[in-house]
């Protein structure tokens, strides 16, 4: 069970403080601000912070730290999985979470919290039913709130025809045009060692949903090669037996968008990634030289967008001087790094270069910093995850069906 939440800002100051089961002390939030201090950012925090007292559970997310104290035994999972929800519902309502966006809607904020949780436990979760019983804002609610000092709770009582049987879908739901789309965006997580050999990969996908159907739709969503899928967690509308069984998704659409599954693909080491990096460092008296150079390897001809190179030196670097054949570089002299924005790579396009030397105020610097690469794939899957087919039931229309695919970095590292 769940004792209270706490979410702050960047500077670590309370803006929402909610107590399910009796007031906890602040002096948890200071403890746990100190704990943030001793870290480079507030994501290379562990999840769970221990103090004699408390588990502190927290979850970053848009600049704002969720925080929350347990004091019995808990499934930790549990405790981030509802602070995850409780980030994706602010953001169904607000559009955008941001300190501002909650200061502007105090009372949307603890009345969904009211309604999520009782007594430590969570209650009710799902975007459509919240919007049944609270109002998201907008400047009519908040025009009439502040004349007539009327809340965001809806006024009447949903009657028997508007409950819908399911928890995550409304009854009723009309629309002229009826149509679905489904977005795959996998990320890959690789270290690469200096010689180019793969030290370990892996691809951590997610199946975004945007649903405009109406009526009650069951949907059968079939892949063409669904046994490369591991460790797939689902939304609460997919039939886990029958994916167990068959391995289709069969399941009821919430209204609107939402996410559909989270899954893992183990990439073999003998598949090459779709991008390749080839650094060679030199190291000198009082400075040295590098050249890195890209290669497109396994991109089914798609070409590659967003390329951008991190290249840390060692503190004792005061200067560089590089030249590059593609984009352009950056020398950051407060965190000692070469930022190299390639922009876009096609095959067909010469190998992008990055060529130069550096000074240092130390005899020898220091070597073996790791590189890091970001960029991203439209319409590619790495996994090879494709979609077969999608069947409608209970409904007799034929919808209009979308599939997209995107791949992009994720902890993409190369070794030095």
């Amino acid at each position: 069970m769940i004792d209270s939440l706490f979410v702050l800002n960047t500077a670590g100051k309370i803006i929402i403080e909610k107590h399910w089961r009796g007031l906890i002390n602040r002096q948890v939030v200071d403890y746990f601000n100190d704990q943030v201090s001793r870290q480079s950012s507030p994501e290379d925090l562990p999840p769970v912070v221990s103090t004699p007292k408390y588990q502190l559970v927290h979850v970053y997310r848009s600049s704002l730290t969720f925080l929350s104290p347990v004091s019995s035994e808990v499934d930790v999972l549990l405790v981030l999985e509802f602070l995850h929800r409780i980030v994706d519902i602010l953001a169904e309502y607000f559009g955008e979470i941001s300190e501002l966006s909650i200061r502007d809607n105090f009372d949307v904020v603890y009345q969904l919290l009211e309604e999520m949780m009782d007594y430590g436990y969570p209650l009710t979760t799902e975007p459509n039913a919240l919007k049944e019983m609270i109002v998201p804002p907008n400047i009519i609610n908040k025009v009439i709130s502040q004349v007539a000092g009327v809340t965001s709770v809806t006024q009447h009582i949903p009657n028997g025809s508007t409950i819908s049987s399911i928890p995550w879908r409304k009854s009723g739901v009309k629309y002229t045009n009826n149509e679905i789309y489904f977005d795959m965006i996998e990320e890959i997580d690789a270290i690469v060692d200096s010689n180019g050999a793969i030290v370990s990969s892996e691809t951590h996908g997610i199946i975004q949903a945007n649903c405009r159907l109406s009526g009650m739709p069951d949907l059968t969503l079939s892949f063409v090669n669904p046994r490369v899928l591991d460790d797939c967690s689902f939304h609460p509308c997919v039939r886990y037996n029958k994916f167990e069984n068959e391995r289709v998704l069969s399941f009821v659409p919430p209204d609107g968008p939402f996410k559909l599954m989270n899954y893992r693909v183990n990439l073999p080491h003998q598949q090459s990634l779709p991008i390749y990096v080839k650094p060679q460092i030199h190291i000198g008296n009082n400075g040295g030289k590098f050249d890195i150079s890209i290669n497109i390897r396994n991109t089914d001809g798609k070409p590659i967008e967003n390329v951008l190179l991190v290249f840390p030196l060692a503190k004792s670097v005061s200067n560089v001087n590089a030249t590059c054949n593609l984009g352009s570089y950056i020398f950051d002299p407060v965190t000692k790094s070469v930022r190299w924005d390639l922009g876009k790579i096609e095959s067909k396009d010469k190998v992008p270069l990055l060529s130069g030397n550096f000074s240092s105020s130390e005899q020898t610097p220091e070597s073996g910093h790791t590189i890091t690469l970001d960029f991203s794939i439209n319409m590619y899957a790495i996994s090879g995850l494709r979609v077969d087919s999608l069947k409608i039931f209970n409904e007799g229309y034929k919808p209009y069906k979308g599939v997209r695919s995107l791949t992009k970095a994720g902890k993409f590292q190369i070794r030095t």
